[in-house]
């Protein structure tokens, strides 16, 4: 039997215990796992051996009830449920695969003051859960001073300090200064993005902390002068804070199912045609991370609503035709 299939029934048994706040008997568990009553002991003894606090108590029938203790840790102020501790251990693989994370050593340390508290057993067990699931990790950022400048920058946003900053601009293709004032710190479509307002402009601007050459704190404190609302980029499928426009497109059969199986947007509705294609409307700004995605369906959807988002699109086609017709080609 593979060794995950293992795993993750004994993942399973746990929360079943864990929701049987009475008791359960081994034929319940049993059925419930859809395994014998011989597994079922079987993966009750290597979980009690990990260090579970799993006990079985005699009801009035005389019947074995299974009982867990409600918490791990307890020795913790706060304690923890077995739910809470096992989600902390998938969610440790999830964000370590963040490329470039400042946070890696952060972790490590807390991960390290957690497991003190753990059997060496029920840690050994722990550690198996993430063999579950499965991420692909994302490049790492080959710059080592990203980690002080995050560092840097919470400081900074905790207590409303002005900031000089290095930054290198893509629309200038050159390193600018600015003074800003950091608002918060926000992690989206795989990277770190600093919003900051930028006296100069007037303005709250979004900043790629992996573009930050550099950042000096002042003494001087600021005010905020904008609310940021909680989902800053809600209105994009990237980074981008834009109006939200009303945008119509129809994909084609051969890509309608793979379309349908996902949420893009959270404003997304869907409609079907009865050619087999797919009518979908969103709310989205007009950026490039919308006309990237749109691009990259190819030739399988078109963009009927509005005109100059189609005409935009029509355009980048164009230009990426231009590039295989070129005489150097």
């Amino acid at each position: 039997m593979p060794r995950n299939q293992e795993v993750i029934r004994q993942w399973k048994l746990l929360h079943v215990l864990e929701s049987a706040r009475h008791g359960i008997t081994l034929n319940a568990l049993s059925t419930e796992l859809n395994v014998t009553t011989r597994t079922i002991r079987r993966d009750l003894a290597a979980l009690q051996e990990a260090g579970f606090p799993l006990y079985d108590l005699r009801n009035d029938d005389g019947r074995a009830l299974w009982h867990i203790e409600g918490q791990a840790l307890s020795g913790l102020q706060t304690g923890f449920t077995l739910g809470e501790l096992c989600a902390l251990y998938l969610s440790r693989k999830l964000l370590e695969t963040i490329g470039g994370s400042p946070f890696q050593r952060d972790l490590k340390n807390a991960f390290e003051r957690l497991e003190r508290e753990l059997s060496p057993r029920m840690r050994n067990f722990l550690d198996r859960l993430p063999v579950v699931l499965a991420t692909k990790p994302g490049p790492k950022d080959p710059g080592n001073h990203i980690e002080g400048v995050t560092a840097q920058l919470l400081e900074a946003t905790l207590h409303f300090r002005c900031v000089t900053m290095q930054y290198n601009s893509v629309s200038s293709g050159r390193i600018k200064n600015y003074i800003i004032h950091p608002y918060r710190l926000v992690f989206a479509q795989g990277g770190l993005y600093l919003l900051a307002f930028v006296p100069a402009y007037k303005d709250v601007r979004t900043f790629a902390i992996s573009r930050i050459q550099g950042v000096s704190l002042a003494k001087k404190t600021f005010t905020p002068s904008k609310e940021i609302q909680d989902d800053i980029f809600a209105n994009s499928l990237g980074v981008n804070t834009g109006e939200a426009e009303q945008v119509k497109l129809e994909f084609f059969e051969h890509v309608a199912p793979y379309v349908r199986a996902r949420v893009w947007h959270s404003s997304q509705e869907i409609t079907y045609s009865s050619n087999g294609s797919l009518l979908m409307t969103m709310h989205v700004c007009h950026d490039w991370a919308l006309r990237s995605w749109i691009l990259g369906w190819g030739p399988y959807v078109k963009v009927l609503e509005p005109n100059k988002l189609s005409k935009i699109i029509e355009a980048d086609l164009a230009s990426m035709t231009s590039l295989y017709h070129s005489p150097s080609n």
